[in-house]
């Protein structure tokens, strides 16, 4: 893909995150690796279902500023760039239900995937990241545990963080972020959560590793 196509698919993003309820007014930020130092980035403080080409800024992996006034949260992308070299696009957001998980289950690890056959198969597990200051250096260090085996993880009272080796995975991964939050809260509000047994967990898991590490 040229550059100004990526811009572009990312901004079809953002407006479908916008869409979905994911993002409100400047939240949230999408990158793209379009070279081995180079990451395209959304610019800080624009609204995301306004953005146009001109507005995307480019930061190497080491953080240089190359182009443009980038996200404040870029650190965090740079981490995932930096400790999974399958990594083409990172999306970032706030998913309202996934993060009402983290504030009303801060005990959880991750989200209960043993009740969901989908949810293991499409992700293998839903961690949630521990809290970190919004636009520090602390956000791209509590994500080091979990780079790479994890795609789609929750930011403890923050939003979410979802990468792929495209931009439509990383797109995916969130949006199976919050499907997957939203019926889970709905159980609980229909009576409570129940698992599958540990023999058909085993075989859902066992069926996710043939099936790869991409998120589905």
């Amino acid at each position: 893909m040229q550059a100004d196509q990526i811009k572009t698919k990312i901004i079809s993003i953002c407006k479908k995150l916008n869409q979905k309820n994911f993002l409100a007014a400047a939240d949230g930020n999408v990158s793209f690796r379009i070279s081995d130092e180079e990451i395209l980035i959304t610019p800080s403080g624009v609204n995301k279902a306004e953005m146009e080409v001109s507005d995307f800024a480019v930061v190497t992996i080491e953080n240089q500023i190359l182009h443009g006034t980038p996200s404040s949260e870029r650190l965090m992308h740079l981490e995932v760039y930096r400790r999974c070299p399958k990594a083409k696009a990172v999306v970032h957001a706030h998913p309202p239900t996934a993060i009402a998980w983290s504030i009303a289950r801060p005990d959880l690890k991750e989200l209960p995937s043993e009740c969901m056959s989908e949810l293991i198969l499409a992700v293998g597990s839903m961690p949630f990241v521990p809290y970190a200051r919004p636009g520090t250096a602390q956000m791209g260090e509590v994500l080091i545990p979990y780079l790479p085996h994890s795609r789609a993880m929750i930011l403890s009272r923050h939003g979410a963080i979802s990468w792929g080796e495209d931009l439509d995975e990383a797109y995916n991964g969130m949006e199976r972020i919050e499907h997957s939050a939203v019926i889970l809260r709905t159980a609980l509000d229909l009576g409570g959560l129940s698992s599958l047994s540990a023999e058909e967990v085993a075989v859902l898991r066992e069926m996710r590793k043939r099936l790869g590490e991409r998120i589905l």
